[in-house]
């Protein structure tokens, strides 16, 4: 799990509801099934609107990468590479062929065999650019998704309160129960402003990072693999990989510590 995910989502509610609390409120005046449903629903439906039916069947895949914690492989990626350039230095590049069962990875394997089987190197750039970018148009799409459920929220919680107060205008002839119906308007606007501050915009970040995550480690291999493939010094190849992460040990680890 992404205990980030976990943590924020925690001490943003419990920090709403306990400034309530101080205040002298009670968390009952906050439950209003009616508001609810007009903030989510019409949250839900005009975010619906803007998205085709099967990248809409991929939402609880979105969410699951928002609370999951992913490292992209990004050492063993590193290593991998390191590991090849040297084999390929020694003893040529058809020497790798071998090694491309032990690859797991779709996108360096991908390249690997572009490499083996003497692609232009212009090609191999090309073709693993179009990928990286149809990874990156493919991400847009959920990123967009919770940005619009962000945007549409405090609409929606607007339009509550002011369906709400056309309910209490309506009523004014029981002046007792005025100003509980008038607070009970406005929770509609507290729903939708909070639902898209602590949820659905803080989600679309979340999948914006690890989108930029994992196009750093993919941008790593393919500047890996072209270098492989140019024949360069594996020392040269090494400092080359780092720039792309920062700091990573000199010493080879065990398999295992990369599972």
């Amino acid at each position: 799990m992404d205990i980030t995910t976990i943590l924020g989502l925690v001490i943003g509610i419990l920090g709403l509801l306990s400034g309530f609390l101080l205040e002298g409120g009670h968390l009952n005046a906050l439950v209003a099934l009616p508001p609810f449903l007009i903030v989510m629903g019409g949250t839900i439906g005009a975010t619906v609107v803007g998205v085709p039916l099967e990248e809409l069947k991929k939402v609880p895949q979105w969410i699951k990468i928002t609370f999951s914690d992913q490292t992209f492989g990004v050492e063993k990626a590193y290593y991998t590479l390191v590991r090849f350039a040297e084999k390929a230095r020694q003893e040529g590049l058809l020497s790798l062929e071998q090694e491309l069962e032990t690859i797991e990875d779709k996108f360096t394997r991908q390249g690997m065999q572009l490499v083996i089987d003497g692609t232009d190197p212009e090609i191999t750039k090309n073709i693993l650019e179009s990928n990286i970018a149809v990874l990156e148009n493919r991400h847009r799409i959920g990123i967009n998704f919770f940005e619009a459920a962000g945007g549409f929220a405090p609409t929606m919680g607007i339009v509550g309160t002011v369906m709400g107060l056309i309910h209490v205008l309506g009523n004014l002839s029981d002046p007792e129960s005025l100003s509980t119906s008038i607070a009970a308007a406005f929770i509609a606007t507290l729903y939708g402003v909070a639902s898209a501050n602590i949820i659905f915009i803080p989600i679309a970040n979340k999948l914006k990072i690890k989108d930029k995550m994992e196009v750093q480690v993919m941008e790593m291999i393919l500047d890996g693999i072209i270098s492989i493939q140019s024949g360069e010094n594996p020392i040269i190849l090494k400092e080359k990989l780092k720039t792309h992460l920062g700091y990573l040990p000199e010493d080879s680890p065990r398999e295992e510590e990369l599972e």
